[in-house]
């Protein structure tokens, strides 16, 4: 199984950014994709989950983010809009068998994960 990353970059606040996840290695659309965020000396947080089930959002995204995955292209995405200075960090993606209804952000619950994409916005 493998998860890679892309999309990240720097922006100015109120800006856009779309990131990709391509996956290989499994059928992926059968599991709880999901997308995690981390800062230095902070621990990794949950963004959003999808699976067949629906999605889930963080609070602080909400409104903001939109997480959605192309079953064809075997690719999960991060549509994030209105992006605010606080959500400078490294982004990574995730992949569990496990629906994502039961502890959709505890990271110990993820299998696989990707090497990360950074993503900086500047005031």
């Amino acid at each position: 199984v493998q998860l890679v990353e892309s999309g990240g970059g720097s922006v100015q606040a109120g800006g856009s950014l779309r990131l990709s996840c391509e996956v290989s290695g499994y059928t992926y659309s059968r599991y709880c994709m999901a997308w995690f965020r981390q800062t230095t000396g902070k621990e990794r947080e949950g963004v959003a989950s999808i699976d067949s089930g629906g999605t889930t959002y963080a609070d602080s995204v909400k409104g903001r983010f939109t997480i959605s995955q192309d079953n064809a292209k075997n690719t999960l995405y991060l549509q994030m809009n209105s992006l605010k200075p606080e959500d400078t960090a490294m982004y990574y993606c995730a992949a569990r068998t496990l629906a994502c209804y039961w502890q959709t952000f505890r990271t110990d619950r993820y299998g696989h994960w990707g090497q990360g994409t950074q993503v900086t916005v500047s005031s």
